[in-house]
Parts: structure tokens; sequence; C-alpha cells
């Protein structure tokens, strides 16, 4: 791998350990882990790779192969807020950590990640990876809720980002072959193994040639979309509410919701529209997976898409292009953006048997919309993995 080169390079000598975190998709159950809902998921053969080794002097010293400027603190003196690099990511771990337990090493790594940024948790893939290898080389173990625990609240609390826990859990439970079925309300998650009755799929991996971040994007917003849907809902109904930032969807009945629908405003309607179908969508998409049918289930991915767009109002015009051209293309049983939505990348469940067909395909028709994306634009094929190796 190119890190473990990189790492040679910069510090003559081979690191002590590469650790994996792999990418994450949910094909059905977007945008409602905010709002406590519950999503589906899986783990991928794509991920990140970080090669690492300790560092005595309690410095932290990481580079990226996707990014230039190397970051550089100490373990007893992490800033306290965001610096706006790449590595705030990291520095938020760190500080978390060390609020939870004594750390005297530093460590020294070289990031890697195989695929694009945009889209399949790259950024919750990169902390739990660093937290994975500064806690060994400090001979900390973390149990895996407390590990999805800590990345959240990295992201929330130190880069800004109100996400829910969707990525990290699907990064840390998921395994080889199954889907996972969880409720982020109470971390209770189901395994569902691959039926011995399912036709052959593989998963497809669209990148649009624009990368993203949540932090620039309307993410936050839409979240409190929801949660202004929520508060309304309650007031509406004659229900307790309490403090805005800690109300959610999840609190509010679906019979309250239909009651009431059509006296919200009509972005917070459409919001709602979403989180309530989507909730329907994961326990169908569950059953037709536990049944075996693929078929089934990939059409729920295409609702689940069609809603984003309408109801949620996520996706570029490249997303959206990219959406409208796996509908009509033969041997893709379903697809959606992966992640927010606003840049990033698609992923499609297929038939293998169509696979070479469909790669053609996708990338002839979006680049013939989008020819200033020659170069950029990727396509590739991937399969389901176990989650990261505590």
């Amino acid at each position: 791998m190119k890190c473990e080169e990189k790492f040679y390079e910069i510090y003559r000598k081979e690191p002590q350990a590469v650790a994996f975190c792999p990418y994450r998709i949910c094909p059905v159950g977007a945008h409602v882990d905010h709002n406590f809902g519950k999503i589906t998921g899986f783990a991928i053969n794509k991920g990140i790779h970080f090669a690492y080794a300790p560092k005595q002097n309690g410095v932290v010293e990481i580079c990226s192969l996707q990014f230039d400027k190397r970051a550089q603190w100490h373990v007893a003196g992490t800033p306290e807020t965001k610096q706006d690099d790449w590595a705030d990511y990291l520095r938020g771990a760190t500080l978390f950590l060390s609020q939870m337990f004594p750390i005297g090493k530093g460590i020294s790594g070289v990031i890697e990640g195989s695929l694009p940024i945009g889209g399949l948790s790259s950024s919750a893939a990169v902390v739990l990876v660093f937290l994975k290898a500064l806690c060994d080389v400090n001979g900390i173990r973390l149990t895996p809720a407390e590990m999805i625990s800590l990345s959240v609240r990295v992201e929330n609390q130190y880069v800004g980002v109100s996400s829910g826990k969707l990525d990290q859990s699907c990064e840390v439970y998921a395994k080889k072959n199954n889907l996972l079925h969880l409720d982020t309300l109470n971390d209770e998650y189901e395994l569902i193994p691959t039926s011995p009755k399912m036709k052959p799929y593989e998963i497809a991996i669209f990148f649009s040639g624009l990368e993203r971040t949540l932090i620039g994007s309307k993410f936050n917003m839409r979240v409190d979309e929801c949660r202004s849907a929520a508060y309304a809902l309650k007031a509406f109904a004659g229900m307790e509410y309490g403090k805005f930032a800690e109300t959610s969807l999840r609190q509010v009945p679906v019979s309250i919701y239909e009651e009431y629908r059509d006296r919200l405003p009509l972005n917070w309607a459409k919001r709602a529209e979403h989180w309530y179908s989507e909730q329907d969508r994961v326990e169908r998409s569950a059953e037709a997976w536990r049944k075996g049918d693929v078929e089934e289930y990939g059409k729920i991915i295409f609702e689940s898409g069609r809603s984003s767009i309408e109801n949620y109002q996520t996706g570029s015009p490249e997303l959206k292009e990219l959406y409208e051209i796996m509908t009509r293309t033969e041997g893709i049983y379903g697809g959606r953006f992966s992640g927010a939505g606003f840049k990033g990348c698609c992923m499609a469940v297929i038939d293998p048997a169509f696979r070479e067909s469909i790669l053609r395909k996708v990338g002839e028709e979006y680049l013939k919309a989008f020819p200033h994306l020659e170069g950029k634009y990727r396509s590739t094929i991937c399969h389901s993995e176990e989650g990261l190796v505590l």
C-alpha cells in the first residue's frame, strides 16, 4: 500500500502496524439517524488505511495522501477548537480520548483513502481508524459502542456537523454478506444474512467527480428543518416539548404527523415526509433482504433516492443526473446518492451479469451530460466487508 511506502520514505523505518476501516453505504435509511430513525447499511471493501508507529514524546504527526499539508500537535496540548483543515477530525479524536484516558504516547502516521472523498463516510472512517491506532499505541481498549460514541462526538462537538451515528455504526457493526438493520435510538441492531435464495449482486460506486464536505453544505440546515417539524407537530398536538436541540421526529408518532402535516410550512413538511416514509422503507427493505428478494430490495432503494430528491431536497445536478441514469440502466436493481447527496457519489446494487454494460453506459451518459468532468468521474465495483476490527 502507498501509505506504507510513504511512511518509510518519511521515517526511514517500517510502520509498527497498518490499520483499516471500511467505508459504508446506506442503501435505505438515509437522512434519518440525526432524528433517531432506523437505518440499514453495509461496510464495503474500500476504505481508509493508516500506517503508523508510536512517538514516545507525545507528538501526533499525521500526513494524508489525499491532502498536501502535514498536521502536528501534542497529546497534552491538542487545540480545543477546530483549526479548519483536514486534520480537525483527528484533533477532535485526540482531545476527547485524552479526556477519557491518560495518554502519554503520540503517533506518527500516513493516511490513505482508497476512493475519492464524498458520500462514503470517509470522515467517520478516518476518525475510527485513527482512534484505533491511538488506542493501540497507548494500551487503551474501547468497546464498539465507545468507539462509535466518541467518533460521533468528534463530528458533532468538535467539527460542527449535526450528523447521527449511521456512518460509524455501519463501519463498526457490519459483517460481510450481512445487512445491518439498526435503531439509532437505542442501538439495537440485527445482522440479516444474505439469503441463499438471493440472486447474485455486487455494489457499484459512481463518483461524480465532485468532492464534498458536509460543513460547507446544507446538511445542518436539513437537520434543523426536521427538528423544526417535530417541534411544531408537538405544539399542534399539545405534546410536551423541551429544548429544540433535543427534539426529534422519533418523539412524534406518525399518527400525529398525518393529522397535522398540512399545517407545517412546506419545507418542514417535506423533510418530515421523507423521515416517516423512509422509516417504512427501512422496514420493507429489511424484510425484502431477509426473504432474498434483491429485486424488491432494489426498487425500495430507488424509492429512497427519489424521496431524497423530492422531499429531502438534496442532490447536486450531477448526482441527480447519475440517479436518473441508474433508473434506466438494465441490470441495476436499485441505487441512490450515497451520503448527504450534495456532491460525492452514488451507489447501486447491481446484477454482476451486467457489470461491464452498466459501467460503460453510466459513464458514457454521465460524461455526455458533464463533459468537463472527464478524468474526474470514476466508477468501481465493491463488495460487503467486515466492520472495523478492534
